[in-house]
């Protein structure tokens, strides 16, 4: 896909990393810019738990007037992997229709902030994993990860999938940061930015419900 706007592309190391967050944030930066920014999430499953959807946080964070459609093509109740939960409703994923609709949101907006969902080698298709989705689209990498034990070999291994295919990391995100970080977090952030030679930047718990209360978050140096 020919990119018209800059872009990110915001995946994470796995599910409940705070890659919704992430995206959020650099999408209500840009916007708190003055830029025009667009969003975008390949499929959303789960809306049967409740709650504020990942698109509809999107939509508030960027300030965009996109429908549900533009934002999330394909959306399922049940929480299960893109693939399944569309197997379920008797649909197959489509990979020219995901990009179409990224190409349609990006089409009047400045920046493009897009999300992937749950990790790079989610199914969102049989044979069509996030991180083509992400090749296709041609944007820098934004990955989320967990500040805590475990964090060091998740993101090195995301990174390295990412390379692998091709893909420009921009940054890691570790997220939420706590106040008074411990020796073993402080090592995680220093570890992985030495072993995965990428900058790494903390975002701490936010107050969704407050925008404005937001720190700026960006992918650009």
């Amino acid at each position: 896909m020919s990119k018209p706007v800059s872009g990110v592309f915001v995946t994470g190391t796995g599910t409940e990393v705070g890659k919704t967050v992430v995206a959020a944030v650099i999408a209500r930066t840009l916007a708190a810019t003055g830029k025009r920014v667009a969003v975008f999430k390949p499929a959303v499953t789960g809306l049967e738990e409740g709650g504020e959807s990942d698109h509809a946080l999107l939509r508030r964070a960027s300030e965009s007037g996109q429908s549900d459609e533009e934002i999330a093509p394909y959306r399922y109740g049940p929480p299960a992997s893109p693939h399944l939960a569309a197997a379920q409703a008797g649909e197959t994923i489509e990979s020219e229709q995901l990009l179409e609709a990224a190409r349609a949101a990006a089409r009047n907006a400045d920046a493009l902030v897009c999300e992937g969902v749950g990790g790079l080698l989610v199914p969102l298709a049989p044979s069509y994993l996030v991180r083509d989705l992400a090749a296709d689209l041609g944007y820098p990498l934004v990955i989320a990860a967990s500040p805590g034990l475990g964090t060091i070999n998740h993101t090195l291994l995301t990174i390295e999938s990412a390379q692998s295919a091709g893909l420009e990391v921009a940054a890691v995100v570790l997220t939420p940061w706590p106040q008074g970080a411990t020796e073993i977090e402080l090592s995680n952030l220093e570890t992985i930015a030495a072993l995965g030679q990428v900058e790494v930047q903390t975002l701490p718990m936010l107050d969704l419900a407050a925008p404005a209360t937001w720190p700026a978050l960006s992918w650009e140096r």
